[in-house]
């Protein structure tokens, strides 16, 4: 039982994650006396990064709690929530897998004893990426873990790759944020309601991705833009051109309040660099995440346009059968589905704008 009569004074786990009581529930239950190995399993945005925080704000701060330090207890959450708790560990992906290397050094850190602490947390994002070097690796110490570890796995599906690892671990879910969820939490956020309610129908169930928006002055006029192709184009190359540029251009002042946010993470991390002088200060794993990141932004951007325009097809078939848009909204959809397999950009716009004016 706490010691802590009001544990509404200290720093709240779950502040930053909406739409999610069921699986903050789960959670909050089980920090008082966790098992070996959870997986938060939920779509990019849906809370499970800010959950996997909030769960370890509690696991790290629970001796304190029980203590009734409620100093030690607001420093350990504070930490954790800001993902800098020196017993809180990430094991990202370098690359565009999890590989035998974060494998070996998910080991290493699971087998050294926690800084501060009884206990450890480590957090595995994207687990689904794991490759089969790897998969042995991560078995074995999750079926033989240290007793002073928790660990803490995230995927957006159980893939037949993490099927076993995912059979050893308490899974919770995350289900997609609805639109009027992400709308109402924004404006409680402070974004005026107009904007609150367009970025919340942009973000397509993502948080992240919804906050993200809400600072973007040029969202409205990005998807006029959008809405606009279907008429722009003309059957001509010079058309098409000018319309990816506009389009690539509009793409890369949306990237921009994320390369400042990155930029800040930077310049945090080297004046800690500078402050410490560590060596082994995770730049590069920090690089390579705001890569992704950049990446996600990127082929959010592309869905959101081709979502915008196919809307616009869909109107005109509400008026009258339309042979043309129902042939674009096939070339829009398989535009879609080759999103998923990284293409090149600007080729896949251009095409997509070719095939679009000849229909």
């Amino acid at each position: 039982m706490s010691l802590i009569d009001d544990a509404s004074t200290l720093p709240d786990p779950w502040a930053d994650v909406i739409g999610q009581d069921a699986a903050t529930a789960r959670l909050d239950a089980a920090a008082s006396a966790p098992v070996h190995a959870y997986m938060l399993l939920g779509s990019p945005g849906s809370g499970t990064y800010r959950g996997a925080l909030g769960f370890a704000a509690l696991l790290l701060s629970a001796a304190s709690v029980a203590a009734g330090d409620v100093a030690a207890a607001t420093r350990h959450r504070k930490l954790a929530l800001a993902a800098s708790h020196p017993d809180l560990v990430f094991i990202e992906p370098t690359g565009p897998f999890l590989r035998k290397e974060e494998a070996e050094e998910l080991i290493r850190s699971a087998s050294t004893s926690p800084v501060e602490g009884a206990r450890k947390v480590i957090v595995v994002p994207s687990i689904e990426l794991i490759n089969d070097t790897a998969i042995g690796k991560v078995l074995k110490i999750i079926e033989e873990p240290p007793e002073t570890v928790v660990f803490v796995l995230m995927a957006q599906e159980v893939t037949p790759e993490i099927v076993t690892i995912a059979s050893r671990s308490v899974p919770v879910e995350f289900s997609p944020i609805s639109t009027m969820v992400m709308e109402t939490a924004l404006f409680a956020a402070g974004v005026p309601p107009k904007r609150a309610k367009v970025a919340a129908a942009a973000a397509n169930g993502d948080m992240e991705r919804g906050r993200l928006l809400a600072t973007d002055d040029a969202l409205v006029e990005r998807a006029a833009l959008w809405k606009s192709v279907p008429d722009r184009v003309d059957g001509t190359g010079t058309m098409v051109y000018e319309l990816v540029s506009q389009v690539r251009d509009a793409m890369d002042a949306a990237q921009e309040p994320l390369d400042a946010q990155h930029a800040e993470q930077l310049e945090v991390l080297d004046a800690q660099i500078e402050l410490t002088g560590e060596r082994n200060s995770g730049r590069k794993t920090l690089v390579e995440k705001q890569k992704r990141e950049v990446r996600k932004l990127r082929v959010d951007e592309l869905r959101f346009g081709l979502a915008t325009m196919s809307r616009r097809y869909r109107d005109r078939l509400v008026e009258r059968s339309d042979a043309s848009a129902e042939a674009s909204l096939a070339a829009i959809h398989q535009a879609t589905e080759a999103v998923r397999r990284n293409p090149n950009e600007p080729l896949l716009l251009q095409s997509l704008f070719l095939n679009l004016s000849r229909l």
